[in-house]
């Protein structure tokens, strides 16, 4: 067998080339089998998390999405698949990785939701210290979602 030469191109994307984007990667199982067990349990975590991070007000739900995803990309095609596939959280994982942007409409509900539930949050708690965490919590995801670019 020929040793190829190093400086001729191969048919898969180098991932470090900053010309290759990472949304453009076709997700596969590369790693060993403990080690997609381990992605696929920190995944379906992260995917719980983040799915009761959807009702719950403090917890993120985005990064959490996030996450499961990488670890499903690296894990199962299958499980990214389905997961990419889901309606309400695939686009949103899509654009992301595609942007790193939020599609339109997604940031102005994100801050609604986020008023809506820590304002009831805030209303419903009698402790005044309690109620000034929720405040700045409230402040700080805001001002985080508020930055995130939404696509055009």
């Amino acid at each position: 067998m020929k040793d190829q030469d190093p400086r001729t191109p191969t048919s898969e994307p180098d991932a470090s080339d900053p010309a290759v984007s990472t949304a453009d990667a076709v997700p596969g199982a590369t790693a060993s089998l403990p080690v997609r067990a381990i992605l696929v349990a920190v995944g379906t975590l992260s995917l719980g998390v983040g799915l009761i991070g959807i009702v719950v007000p403090v917890l993120p739900t985005t990064p959490f999405l996030l996450l499961a995803a990488a670890c499903y990309a690296r894990a199962s095609d299958r499980l990214y698949s389905w997961l990419i596939g889901q309606p309400s959280l695939g686009p949103i994982i899509t654009e992301w990785r595609r942007s790193r942007s939020l599609p339109p409409g997604v940031k102005a509900r994100a801050l609604i939701v986020i008023a809506l539930s820590f304002g009831a949050s805030i209303i419903l708690v009698d402790d005044l210290p309690v109620r000034a965490i929720l405040l700045a919590a409230a402040l700080a995801v805001g001002v985080f979602v508020y930055r995130i670019p939404t696509r055009s």
